[in-house]
């Protein structure tokens, strides 16, 4: 499984970051960003939790 966020629709509202840390963390302009894009074994189901609690829908994952 592969995520990204597409920073131009997301609102910081960290969210993401909050569900998932292992993925997701708030950069220094207050946006979410993926530290990798390759989801670690055993966190793609709060991955996608993530994704479906993003209240600006910018959250895309891609499935292996």
């Amino acid at each position: 499984m592969k995520v990204k966020v597409d920073r131009e629709l997301c609102s910081g509202d960290a969210i993401c970051a909050e569900i998932c840390p292992e993925v997701f963390i708030i950069d220094d302009d207050g946006l979410a960003v993926v530290k990798d894009e390759k989801v670690p074994e055993g966190l793609e189901d709060d991955v996608r939790e993530a994704a479906e609690s993003c209240p600006e829908e910018c959250i895309y994952i891609e499935e292996d």
